[in-house]
């Protein structure tokens, strides 16, 4: 039975709705986009970055999209109290009101923006509305709801934030900016993809038509692997484009190795067990994947 919402009108303190919403930004998904903004800003210059622009393209960048992904609670929060993943979040509880969350998240987003705008310069603002638009209105509203390849498109937005780093410390979007993007896109699939194998029993009680659902675990898991090998191939072009040296294409190496690993494994004999170890380890390979960047940077 779907959870029912608590009424959002019974007193809460401030402090508390405002802890909510802080939740509703999802703070440990952000801190992937955060880090890899600025390893992008990191890459964009010669030694370090110049301190005023970078800590106000990362605070700008993350308070757009900490806006983002309380937009994605409030368009999705009917669905999320039928998921047993997501019946916990703060609106289906009703710890927080519809339209304090829009609110705070237009409050947040605007300030972030200006930020942006203001501090850093207009390309990086305008590169961010672009991604917030993406991700909250095209994937949220559009994509979600209607494909089973909703993660394929709408990855694009969260493939975006190294150009956004890259943008805020050059005022250009550079071919290796590019390269970044294009590690994250194909990380994304695979990496989403294995969180819906073993939580595809929820996607289908929320009516949502994921991969998993709507095609079967076997095509997925194929997929999977597929996207595993490109995403293995193209992690190597910060090397070619002379955006690292050895130390990065070491590192990345086993890295590599790691997730064909995972994804083989997968395909070849699914269980929710290795679903669920493949997308911890998704999580491992991007930020290990940045971090041999910045690693090989210092060296």
């Amino acid at each position: 039975m779907p959870t029912t919402f608590r009424s959002a009108t019974l007193p809460t303190p401030l402090r508390v709705r405002l802890a909510a919403f802080a939740t509703q930004c999802k703070p440990r998904v952000n801190s992937l986009i955060v880090f890899t903004a600025l390893i992008g800003m990191f890459l964009a210059v010669p030694g370090w970055p110049p301190l005023g622009p970078m800590l106000a393209a990362t605070v700008g960048i993350a308070l757009v999209a900490g806006a983002a992904a309380a937009i994605n609670c409030l368009v999705e929060r009917t669905i999320d109290a039928r998921m047993a993943r997501t019946r916990g979040r703060a609106l289906p509880q009703g710890l927080i009101a519809p339209a304090e969350t829009l609110g705070l998240a237009c409050l947040t987003g605007g300030a972030g923006l200006w930020l942006l705008k203001l501090a850093v310069n207009p390309l990086t603002m305008w590169l961010t509305l672009a991604t917030f638009l993406g991700y909250a209105i095209v994937y949220t509203v559009i994509l979600k709801p209607a494909t089973p390849m909703n993660i394929v498109i709408g990855g694009a937005s969260g493939a975006m934030p190294p150009v956004l780093g890259w943008a805020a410390m050059t005022d250009t979007i550079g071919l290796p900016a590019l390269a970044l993007f294009l590690i994250i896109f194909l990380w994304t699939p695979p990496h989403f993809w294995a969180l819906a194998c073993y939580r595809r029993d929820d996607y289908a009680r929320a009516g949502l038509p994921m991969l998993p659902v709507s095609h079967g675990v076997p095509l997925t898991c194929l997929h999977i692997l597929l996207y595993t090998v490109l995403l293995a191939a193209v992690s190597y072009l910060p090397a070619t484009l002379g955006l690292s040296g050895g130390i990065y294409v070491a590192l990345v190496s086993v890295l590599n190795l790691g997730y064909l690993r995972e994804a083989w494994s997968l395909w070849r004999n699914y269980s929710d067990t290795k679903a669920r170890h493949a997308f911890r380890y998704s999580l491992i390979y991007l930020t290990g994947l940045f971090a041999a960047l910045f690693l090989d940077r210092l060296l």
